[in-house]
């Protein structure tokens, strides 16, 4: 394979990462918003002995809605996905933890891995088939990225 290929297999790749990634937080996110409501999600953290939950019930909600909708945009993806990499890392440490590895005993395997991938697009950026993947090459838009 030559580095062109490559460089379209990655940004690909990226893109149905970023993609998937995003619309699972986005929807995540609306449930809390729309389905559970804020009160509800807060109610639910406070029982689940989240500290702070009525900040982190409105945290987390609108975290996962903006950091969702970045990643499916490829905008400040690599905020995007730090932020989104330690909401669920505060998932893991406060509430799946406990509960060992498996998601259908209330564990954190789901939740390891979408704080994972969003870490993963810290790290490498949101790609080519991105907006902020085509700015990136333009002086002082890299930021976007």
């Amino acid at each position: 394979m030559n580095q062109r290929t490559t460089g379209a297999s990655v940004s690909l790749g990226l893109l149905i990462l970023r993609v998937v990634l995003g619309i699972t937080f986005l929807v995540h996110g609306l449930q809390k918003h729309n389905v559970w409501t804020i009160d509800g999600t807060a109610a639910n953290f406070d029982q689940m002995g989240v500290p702070s939950p009525e900040l982190a019930a409105q945290i987390a909600t609108y975290l996962e809605i903006v950091g969702g909708a970045a990643l499916i945009l490829g905008l400040l993806s690599r905020l995007a996905g730090l932020l989104l990499a330690l909401d669920m890392a505060g998932a893991i440490f406060f509430v799946h933890g406990s509960a060992g590895f498996y998601a259908s005993e209330g564990g954190y395997e789901f939740v390891l891995l979408l704080g994972a991938a969003a870490l993963a697009l810290f790290f490498t950026g949101p790609g080519r088939l991105a907006v902020g993947g085509a700015l990136q090459d333009r002086r002082g838009w890299s930021v976007l990225a």
